[in-house]
């Protein structure tokens, strides 16, 4: 005999029927793929990233909603919160928006393109977190994702700009669910290693597209953004009690941020 058992309750006391999630950096990559798995899956999701275009043909594509914006702007953060509260209640932020400028060694590294990161990766996350939790709260509890990088935990040659940004990101999560331990509100890291998408690389290195290319040169299969995607809906959807605090994932090749398995 088998018994088919009703599938786990992963709703939030009082969330509505259909969640809806906020997804940063919606415009490509791992934003994008997240999108399209959170619509699969029957959520109704709001997209943000600052091209229009790319938002569009999402919409188009999936059917989300979306609304333009440059989190790095504080007038476009509080717009984006007042349009959130204004279009339903929010299950779930996903802080996915960041990005790396240059592998430059330490010795040689450009003050500004630091600054530029930890703008970009940790400020965009701690505005839009604190503009959003009172809403989430409001709406009966949800989950605040950060998506930060194994570079958030170690470092590597030419990394350290970029390992810099995303080990304050991290702290930000880190954090939270200490301050927030006993409230309605899950609060998740996820952190890819080497992630193959269509612009992450070819941004790092200004443009230069067999320099981003030799990044991923003879690894088997480097992990794709709906890999990451899926990682993130996983947290999402598991049962209200269980909360995914970190979660590291990396392509079978790369046993560290400097060990790639490589052929040839």
């Amino acid at each position: 005999m088998i018994v088919v058992m009703p599938p786990a309750d992963t709703a939030v006391p009082g969330a509505p029927s259909t969640p809806r999630a906020l997804v940063t950096g919606a415009s490509t990559g791992i934003g994008a793929a997240t999108v399209r798995r959170l619509r699969a899956e029957g959520w109704d999701v709001l997209a943000t990233a600052r091209r229009t275009d790319r938002l569009a043909a999402l919409a188009a594509e999936t059917g989300c909603a979306t609304h333009p914006a440059d989190l790095t702007s504080p007038d476009d953060v509080a717009a984006l919160a007042e349009h959130v509260r204004g279009t339903g209640p929010l299950r779930a932020l996903v802080n996915n928006a960041g990005g790396a400028i240059g592998a430059d060694p330490v010795e040689a590294g450009r003050a500004e393109d630091w600054q530029r990161m930890y703008e970009i990766n940790v400020l965009t996350t701690l505005r839009l977190t604190q503009a959003l939790l009172p809403t989430l709260r409001a709406d009966g509890g949800g989950d605040v994702v950060v998506v930060t990088s194994t570079a958030a935990h170690d470092t590597y040659p030419g990394g350290a700009g970029y390992a810099a940004a995303k080990h304050a990101e991290r702290m930000i999560p880190a954090t939270l669910r200490l301050e927030l331990v006993g409230q309605p509100i899950r609060v998740v890291e996820i952190a890819p290693g080497m992630v193959r998408t269509e612009e992450f690389s070819l941004n790092r290195l200004h443009g230069d597209a067999d320099a981003a290319a030799n990044v991923y040169a003879g690894v088997a299969e480097p992990l794709v953004a709906d890999d990451v995607a899926d990682a993130i809906v996983w947290t999402l959807t598991r049962p209200a009690h269980v909360n995914i605090d970190s979660l590291v994932i990396r392509p079978r090749a790369q046993a560290s941020n400097t060990l790639v398995a490589r052929e040839g």
